[in-house]
């Protein structure tokens, strides 16, 4: 028996963010019982905590969507660190965690919440003519509805479509059968004045999900491309508004280095029966 946790992560009100089940001392699990687990738990994703292979890195997380194996996601992040940290974890720093995971090491920072560093880009820019008109297809949009569209894969593979208004976000009525291998994040803003800049959703159905509720990954990437430029240097993101969760998302572009960070809160605590 291994201990287990379930945390709720990006959200102040309780049971209304993103969960994600995590796995402690996972060491010794096979490939196909980490696998078979996440496929079981139906999650959007589920993590597995092991030491780390990196004498620099506070520990090591493998993260499974139902379908896939990400080398890098932002709500198991936030949450693996939290499970990590209430079960006793020392990091080697009182200001932040180091994790290794598939993109290599990733910087969590310790304040009022956890917050980590966003990873490269491994693409960015614009998109083709060819994955413009998917994009649209898969969206049910016309170019009139969109404001720009960009790459911001860091690692499970976004692209990001730029619309006028966050209502314009809420009204998207995907075509599933469009999609293909896309995962596609849409963003758009909220009034001047608002309690948050923008909404968010994300599409990711070639990985088993088919919309997030609130994702750190693609708010990183949007992040990255807008923040300081259309959007402020410092904002927070609702996602889930479609989904019925109240997700909040704090994006902080600090220098070159952009901060994705939100609250976590342990929802279920015991042991899973996996491995000898």
């Amino acid at each position: 028996m291994r201990p287990f946790s379930q945390v709720d992560v990006f959200s102040t009100e309780p049971l209304m963010g993103n969960p994600v089940a995590v796995v402690h001392d996972a060491d010794g699990l096979t490939d196909d019982e980490m696998r078979h687990f996440a496929h079981w738990t139906n999650l959007s994703e589920t993590t597995f905590l092991l030491r780390p292979t990196d004498p620099q890195a506070d520990y090591r997380l493998r993260i499974f969507t139902p379908g896939a194996e990400l080398p890098f996601a932002g709500h198991p992040t936030i949450g693996s660190a939290h499970a990590w940290l209430e079960a006793g974890g020392a990091p080697r720093s009182d200001a932040e965690l180091v994790q290794e995971c598939g993109v290599g090491l990733l910087r969590v920072r310790r304040t009022d919440r956890l917050a980590f560093a966003a990873p490269p880009l491994l693409r960015e820019g614009p998109v083709s003519d060819e994955e413009r008109a998917q994009i649209l297809r898969s969206l049910r949009l016309t170019d009139d509805d969109v404001v720009d569209l960009s790459w911001g894969d860091n690692g499970p593979g976004w692209v990001v479509v730029l619309m006028r208004d966050a209502d314009a976000v809420l009204s998207v009525r995907p075509d599933w059968s469009s999609f293909g291998d896309l995962d596609i994040g849409v963003v758009g803003p909220y009034e001047p004045g608002s309690e948050c800049a923008v909404e968010v959703r994300a599409f990711c159905p070639s990985i088993g999900v088919v919309e997030d509720p609130v994702t750190g990954s693609l708010n990183a990437s949007i992040g990255q491309w807008l923040a300081g430029d259309r959007l402020p240097t410092s904002y927070v993101a609702s996602q889930g508004t479609a989904l019925g969760r109240a997700g909040r998302v704090h994006v902080e572009k600090d220098g070159d280095t952009v901060w994705v960070g939100g609250e976590a809160a342990t929802t279920i605590k015991g042991t899973v029966g996996l491995g000898a």
